[in-house]
């Protein structure tokens, strides 16, 4: 069984992103603080936000004086921007089909930003050649996403393996390319696709991290059992397992998924290791 990274997919699974964005944040602040670094928000100009989630980039750019433009297919994670955010325009749609500059008129975008928001369209080029049409000579993209899953064990380890192994028709792994968190992490694919859909002095080059779960000085376990169980492999789990097994062996599924986890502290919390792409480019045309 395999996750559908579209419209449906993403309008069932939003909730719990939002729901939890709180947490999400903290374990993605150096990710966030890198995408901001490089894409130098600026006062006065205007900047789009791909795949923009609950509004973490947006709020980071509007601090900062820029104007922000967020796009999101899901509609709760569009509510929510708008809730956390008043001051941008958030669009619901489709970044790869949308004409994002009727939705959102004004000046040309002079960035183009996103934080694993770019990773699901069915035809990528298409996608990042309709962001390009709406921006300036000379803007500017900068986002973050995911190299392989072996080198992420948010994804493939860190608990996920007893809720896994549960499952009666346990997710295969996605081939290459396939719309999905991993889409792009074959480098030199996802180069080709930002050429081709016309951008340049493209750059995509390793970014690596730690993921601290740690909030307020816990050690890490319970949030990252909470992120498992609110994402794909808790959902896939719930539908699967949900009319399968009563509720004293899923407490028993969740009980060794947190021990697991405990085999990931590391100086008195859950850190996990990231490895992603820091991509950028720049609109020559």
């Amino acid at each position: 069984m395999a996750h559908d990274y579209d419209a449906t997919g993403w309008r069932e699974g939003a909730s719990a992103w939002v729901e939890n964005e709180a947490l999400f944040d903290s374990v993605y602040t150096p990710v966030t603080a890198e995408i901001v670094e490089r894409a130098g928000f600026r006062s006065n100009e205007r900047v789009l936000d791909v795949g923009c989630g609950s509004g973490t980039l947006l709020a980071a750019g509007t601090a900062a004086g820029s104007t922000m433009v967020g796009v999101d297919i899901a509609p709760d994670m569009v509510e929510a921007a708008r809730r956390r955010v008043p001051e941008a325009t958030v669009l619901l749609g489709d970044a790869q089909t949308m004409d994002i500059g009727a939705h959102a008129p004004g000046a040309p975008f002079e960035r183009v930003v996103s934080r694993f928001g770019v990773m699901f369209f069915s035809d990528p080029t298409a996608a990042f050649a309709n962001v390009r049409s709406v921006t300036a000579p000379g803007a500017h993209l900068v986002f973050v996403c995911w190299r392989s899953i072996a080198e992420n064990p948010s994804f493939g380890g860190a608990g996920t393996e007893a809720i896994t192994a549960a499952l009666p028709d346990p997710p295969a792994p996605p081939p290459p390319g396939t719309p999905g968190p991993m889409a792009f992490a074959d480098r030199d694919y996802l180069a080709t696709i930002l050429t081709d859909a016309g951008w340049d002095k493209v750059a995509v080059d390793p970014f690596d991290t730690v993921f601290d779960h740690s909030v307020d000085g816990s050690d890490g376990v319970e949030e990252r059992l909470t992120l498992i169980l609110a994402t794909t492999t808790g959902r896939l789990a719930r539908e699967q397992l949900d009319n399968t097994i009563t509720t004293e062996k899923w407490s028993d599924v969740v009980e060794r998924t947190r021990e697991q986890i405990q085999t990931y502290v590391v100086d008195g919390s859950v850190k996990l290791p990231g490895a992603l792409w820091l991509v950028t480019a720049s609109n020559q045309h």
